[in-house]
């Protein structure tokens, strides 16, 4: 059975970008979520925020990419921040620690505090009417079984 396809979206305005994944995220669909993630940089892109709430599946690639953009894009002056990660991703992320990395300054506790509620249910807000102002437009096509 074919892997859903990975929908791309992707909004700017001024030097800020919202990119919407929609599908799975595995080895097969991480090019094209990646391609995006760097296009946002060449293009001036510093603030990234990336918006998980439709994702269904996301393993260690979509992990490894999410890792490698932040640091691309922090290298570049900028901040990646991701959204609404579902479960197995949330939990990922804060297993390997990268939870300070990728979900910005509020997801992470202070000294010797534990967060009450668990991170893949209380994820930082989408700026307010950033992702409302303006209709998400397709950063990529979507191919059946995730491939280009």
């Amino acid at each position: 059975m074919p892997l859903p396809p990975l929908n791309i979206y992707r909004h700017d305005r001024r030097t800020r970008a919202l990119i919407t994944l929609v599908g799975e995220i595995d080895l097969e669909t991480v090019p094209p979520m990646r391609t995006t993630l760097e296009r946002c940089l060449r293009e001036g892109m510093r603030t990234i925020d990336v918006d998980l709430t439709p994702v269904t599946f996301c393993d260690c690639s979509g992990l490894s990419a999410f890792i490698d953009a932040f640091l691309r894009t922090a290298a570049a002056g900028g901040t990646l921040c991701l959204h609404h990660p579902p479960p197995m991703l949330a939990w990922m992320i804060e297993l390997t620690g990268a939870d300070f990395l990728l979900l910005g300054p509020s997801a992470v506790p202070g000294p010797g505090s534990r967060p009450a509620v668990p991170l893949a249910t209380a994820p930082d807000p989408l700026p307010t009417g950033f992702e409302m102002s303006h209709r998400l437009v397709a950063a990529l096509p979507a191919v059946a079984g995730g491939v280009l």
